[in-house]
């Protein structure tokens, strides 16, 4: 799903969405919409999100709002998101908040990876496979850092650990492949 849900509205303007965005809760707002709740509160920090009251790192205009691009009206909101997300987007201070971020970015990239349509980097997806294939072959050999077969249920914890890491990974990987597409053309 690349927009937001054909019966939902914006929980700002309660109206059928107009430039759809996404924020990094999921959640989906009118781009003009939420540039207006950041412009209603202090300009020099990330707004919060209005429905969970989570920080919005990171906006991502619906492939239907990127194809308004050229309306003189939707290119200046566009913009106002690029910048947003320009000054906002960049790995997010807490390692709660990144943690809070991975369902999110994992979802987006397993559809942006099973489209075709889609184009990833090339770089991206090798760092990616690598990633993958490494904590796939650590979690399912006998060596382990914490062996099960010694410790039980404990030796799981290092399996975990690195699938967590690999997650984290990945999508500190995707959010900047994300704030290159969504965040590029502004100057600091």
């Amino acid at each position: 799903m690349d927009g937001p849900p054909a019966n939902d509205v914006c929980s700002v303007c309660h109206d059928n969405f107009n430039l759809p965005c996404q924020a990094n809760c999921s959640h989906w707002f009118c781009a003009h919409c939420i540039m207006r709740v950041w412009h209603f509160g202090s300009a020099l920090q990330p707004c919060k999100c209005p429905i969970c009251r989570r920080l919005i790192t990171l906006l991502i205009p619906s492939e239907a709002s990127q194809r308004l691009r050229h309306a003189p009206e939707a290119s200046q909101v566009l913009e106002g998101v690029e910048k947003y997300n320009h000054l906002f987007g960049g790995c997010p201070d807490s390692l709660i908040q990144r943690l809070r971020d991975v369902p999110f970015l994992i979802r987006r990239l397993i559809r942006d990876l099973m489209d075709p349509q889609r184009s990833l980097p090339l770089v991206f997806r090798v760092r990616m496979i690598f990633a993958m294939v490494l904590s796939t072959v650590y979690v399912l050999s006998p060596i382990d850092i914490l062996p099960e077969g010694v410790l039980g249920i404990v030796g799981l914890l290092d399996d975990l650990l690195i699938v967590l890491i690999v997650f984290l990974h990945l999508s500190a990987i995707y959010r900047s492949v994300l704030l290159f597409r969504h965040g590029r053309g502004q100057s600091s």
